[in-house]
């Protein structure tokens, strides 16, 4: 219980205040009557990278996470939240230690966590850990292809994490905690103080002691971050956030599946060693942005972000090369290699944006023009002990470092003493962009734009003493237009291009060429007109080429020369109906496969045309209802229950390998005796079905969580 003492003597860290989406609109949005102050107010920090164009206008299929919808289900981490949006997959989460997933079929580089936005900053470079949800604002899911602003990326989408920050609209704040299934005890608090009407700050965070249905393997967690807002005048804000992490997660690869058949051990088995300890994980991160009126209807951003992140520890991981590996002809005994990674990366971003409307002639335009700079910096140790090679009949020794899986016995711990990464790793990139959604009539909008990037990487490999630099630029377009059929439905459809820089060379010591991508989306918006009811259906087709594969002659190395395809369809409703009753509904259907011949790029397997990417479900549904009940003096009653439907997905690629569908029901109660208290009980995976979420290999395969119930308490004010 270390870290709720911790937490408790830091008094307001934490928090998930039940506050209302934030305003990013100018208080000049509605046309000027004759005679009216035309004084611009800030009423609310703009996006950068979004310019004036409400989400509901923006060609693309956009889909919104409430922060409060996340309470209520009492989703504390970003992958489970992800879990509710349509098309997106999880993937390979390197041992519990960071965030993977593709959206619509499409993941980035699995050495690293998969790429997202907080405030427009790039938060998942680096080694920061599983992002906590407690200071999460929204979530805006951007699919399609948005390289014309964002820059490098995959095509499938962006996710932007929208956070918590200091506002002057007033002082309040709230209280949780929380306790359940497998000693799980969290709390936390959210603070906003509006000092004057010119300044305020919030305090906002998190801490949390966990166990878990892994047997041995317990974690525990403080994040922070405050924020404050200065306005000096109606015209000039200015913002500045703090990211504070630390964690201690044991990395886990999960559980093995023996012969390709799963669960002939029990889910809880684990299969590493205890006395590795935990992977520990640290974050300092700052983000500023300076926002100043410069004329009606234009803006000018400026933003300033840092972030650095440290991840050091051991794990003992299944050895994935058959040669070494005793399970297969012993039938129980699994080799291990025991592994020291320390990892520490630093992220640096400058950028700025002007935005706002012009006009030629009656025809509007939403112009959006601007340029950033970035460099992260990688340093990456490892060491590792690798087991002998085994020849079938020979006895077990230490050399194997292998455990029973039927019966675990602890205690081996050999020094991993062979470095097999040393390097370090400078990416600077700097690129600029622009955009004009053109109002053709009060229906008919179409957006053209583009970026520009321009990308150097050097690799210094201290193991070898070379170096290695590679530069590339790239051209990203994008089109699309959207029309109001009527006051509540719009058809609209979009085009773009993208690219994502490979890391490393071939045999012949040439960079590989980058990841592009083609992407093409048409759908249809429904809003009504009191906005309490919104959905989407959109389908899409994406290309992607020069994914990298291994080299067919020259063992060891790799070439760009994979190609794939993801197609599909998605629906998405929100829906505030009468009476209390909320309905959030969605589907996807996503087929995402390899359309050239190939071997895989990590064990050298053969794929074929055809063949599903890995951890990609051709169907994925959610339905989650709520309905309140208003008992008057006596306060307010809340019930729902939610169902999840997974079908099943590629578990290794290269291999007939697959993970099992799921269907998953969860319950939920809440009850508030007055505005400022509520108590509530959740209840996920309700008829404790045994899954499996993802894997690499069928030697890594993460399971699900069994049933678990939480209570928790809610102070508001």
């Amino acid at each position: 219980m270390r870290i709720l003492n911790s937490a408790v003597q830091a008094s307001l860290l934490a928090g998930t205040a039940m506050i209302a989406f934030p305003t990013i609109a100018m208080a000049d949005d509605a046309p000027n009557d004759a005679g009216t102050d035309d004084t611009i107010t800030v009423v609310g920090q703009r996006q950068q990278y979004r310019g004036d164009v409400p989400l509901a206008e923006i060609p693309q299929s956009v889909q919104q996470i409430d922060g409060k919808m996340l309470q209520d289900l009492n989703i504390t981490r970003l992958d489970t939240a992800l879990d509710l949006a349509s098309g997106i997959a999880r993937q390979n989460n390197f041992g519990g230690l960071w965030d993977a997933f593709a959206v619509r079929g499409f993941a980035g580089d699995e050495n690293f966590p998969s790429g997202f936005l907080v405030n427009g900053f790039n938060g998942g470079r680096g080694y920061g850990g599983p992002r906590d949800a407690s200071n999460i604002e929204r979530i805006e899911v951007l699919k399609g292809p948005n390289g014309a602003v964002f820059g490098r990326g995959e095509p499938g989408g962006t996710v932007n994490i929208i956070t918590k920050k200091a506002t002057l609209d007033s002082t309040f704040g709230s209280f949780a905690a929380s306790a359940g299934s497998f000693s799980t005890y969290r709390v936390e608090g959210d603070y906003n103080l509006a000092l004057t009407d010119k300044v305020a700050i919030r305090l906002n965070g998190a801490a949390q002691d966990a166990g878990s249905f892994r047997d041995t393997v317990d974690s525990n967690k403080i994040v922070a971050s405050p924020s404050v807002l200065f306005e000096p005048s109606s015209s000039t804000s200015i913002s500045y956030e703090m990211e504070f992490v630390d964690q201690e997660v044991p990395f886990d690869r999960g559980v093995v599946a023996v012969d390709g058949v799963l669960g002939l051990i029990p889910r809880s088995t684990f299969l590493g060693e205890p006395g590795d300890g935990p992977t520990k994980v640290k974050v300092l991160g700052h983000q500023v942005q300076f926002q100043q009126d410069i004329a009606k209807d234009w803006v000018f951003l400026a933003g300033f972000g840092y972030r650095d992140t440290k991840f050091r520890g051991y794990s003992s991981d299944p050895e994935l090369a058959g040669s070494r590996q005793t399970l297969e002809e012993t039938g129980n005994y699994l080799s291990r290699q025991r592994r020291h990674r320390d990892y520490n990366t630093t992220n640096l971003v400058f950028r700025g944006e002007i935005s706002g409307k012009l006009y030629t002639g009656s025809i509007a335009h939403h112009v959006l023009v601007g340029a950033d700079w970035d460099r992260f910096k990688i340093n990456l140790n490892q060491m590792r002990f690798r087991p002998s090679p085994y020849t079938a009949g020979t006895p077990i020794t230490a050399a194997n470092n292998a455990i029973d899986i039927y019966n675990p016995v602890y205690g081996q711990l050999p020094i991993p003493t062979s470095t097999i990464q040393d390097s370090r790793e400078t990416q600077k990139s700097w690129g600029v962009y622009f955009q004009d959604q053109i109002d053709i009539t009060d229906a008919f909008k179409i957006r053209g734009g583009g970026r520009y990037d321009h990308f150097r990487q050097e690799i210094v490999n201290n193991l070898n003493g070379t170096t290695t630099i590679v530069v590339k630029k790239r051209f990203s377009p994008t089109i699309g237009a959207l029309y109001q059929l009527t006051d509540t439905l719009s058809v609209y459809a979009s085009y773009g291009t993208g690219f994502r820089p490979n890391s490393g060379i071939d045999f012949a010591g040439n960079p590989f060429a980058p990841e592009t991508s083609k992407s093409y989306e048409a759908g249809l918006r429904f809003v009504s007109p009191n906005n309490m009811i919104t959905a989407t259906l959109a389908a899409y087709t994406m290309k992607k080429n020069n994914i990298l594969t291994s080299d067919p002659v020259n063992a060891g190395f790799s070439l760009a020369a994979g190609k794939a395809r993801s197609r599909g369809i998605e629906a998405d409703v929100n829906a505030k109906l009468p009476g209390g009753l909320n309905v959030f509904a969605t589907y996807a259907y996503t087929d995402a496969v390899w359309t050239s011949a190939a071997l895989d790029v990590s064990f050298g397997l053969n794929i074929q045309p055809g063949d599903p990417l890995i951890n990609i479900p051709k169907h994925a549904a959610n339905l989650l209802v709520t309905k309140e009940f208003d008992l008057g003096d006596a306060g307010v009653v809340t019930i729902g229950g939610g169902v999840n439907y997974t079908s099943k997905r590629l578990g290794e690629t290269g291999i007939d390998f697959y993970l099992p569908d799921y269907t998953l029901v969860r319950a939920l109660a809440s009850y508030a005796p007055s505005d400022g208290v509520k108590l509530s009980v959740d209840a996920t995976n309700l008829f404790n079905v045994t899954y499996y979420p993802a894997s690499y290999h069928r030697y890594w395969v993460s399971p699900g969580q069994p049933r678990a119930v939480t209570f928790r308490v809610d102070f508001s004010f």
